[in-house]
Order: C-alpha cells, then structure tokens, then sequence
C-alpha cells in the first residue's frame, strides 16, 4: 500500500454549463494505492474551487468541492475493465474527472434563500417585504374589480 498528496493544477476546463473548474484551478488530490488480486484499488479524495453564476441572480460564484472516489485499476487483459494499469502506472485523470464533474451541482445559487430577478423588470430582487402584492394577470382582472366593490358594500 502506498499513500500519496499532490496538488496538481487543470490543464484545461473541467465541466461546462454555468458553474465549471476553471483551468489553473489546483486540485489538493489524497490517493491511497492498494495492491488486490486483480489489479490496484485506489481511493482517495480530491478538494478544489467550482465558479460560475447563481442560477437565480447571476452573481459571481465560487464554492468549495470535496469529492471521494473509488475504483479498480485491473492489469492488462481482463475484458470487464474500467480502468487498466498501464505500463505499471495508474492514470487518475479520468477517474477524478468524472467524480468532480459529476458533483457539480445542476443549477447553483449563491445562498439558499437568494430570491433572483424580478421577472418583469430584471432587476436584483432585495428581501421581499410583507405587504408587495404580486401582480395581478391581466385575464383575471375583472374578478379583482368584483372583490373591490364587495369590500366596499
């Protein structure tokens, strides 16, 4: 068994849509190397920086990915392989790949309550205050009258 800590930087982009791992961005990499029967089991976490934009305001975003990962590196041969060893050596690239991009989330948000854009306008929505009415569909507007003339009576 072997144990190994690299931080290695992306050549290039991981993942596409609105949040990604930029290219540049280190990866902090723990792999633990286990000699099995039928090949080497390696595990591991890896840890890096997501950035995008919120999918409900569009504001910048960056946020922490923490990913384990497992698999079986078998020697040369075995038609049911994943993953081979190649040469004696193991390439993690597709393996760590695939965990982290599989993590990201679909559609970020900044915080959890963020309330996006007014769909009217497009602007930033602040907090909602307690009293703002939403507006009224104009199909449903002569119901509105007839509540109005009730109240009135």
């Amino acid at each position: 068994m072997r144990e190994h800590t690299l931080s290695v930087p992306l050549a290039e982009q991981w993942g596409e849509g609105i949040v990604s791992i930029e290219k540049g961005t280190a990866l902090d990499i723990e792999v633990r190397l286990e000699s099995v029967h039928e090949g080497i089991l390696v595990s591991g976490s890896v840890e890096t920086v997501a950035a995008g934009v919120c999918s409900r305001c569009l504001r910048e975003i960056s946020q922490p990915v923490e990913v384990e990962f497992q698999d079986l590196f078998e020697y040369p041969g075995s038609e049911t392989a994943d993953f081979e060893l190649q040469d004696d050596h193991v390439d993690l690239e597709t393996l760590v790949r695939d965990a982290i991009v599989l993590s990201l989330p679909f559609q970020p948000v900044c915080r959890p309550d963020c309330p996006g854009l007014d769909p009217a306008t497009g602007d930033l929505l602040t907090e909602s205050p307690g009293d703002a009415q939403a507006p009224i569909d104009p199909r449903w507007a002569a119901l509105q009258k007839l509540t109005e003339t009730e109240s009135a009576d």
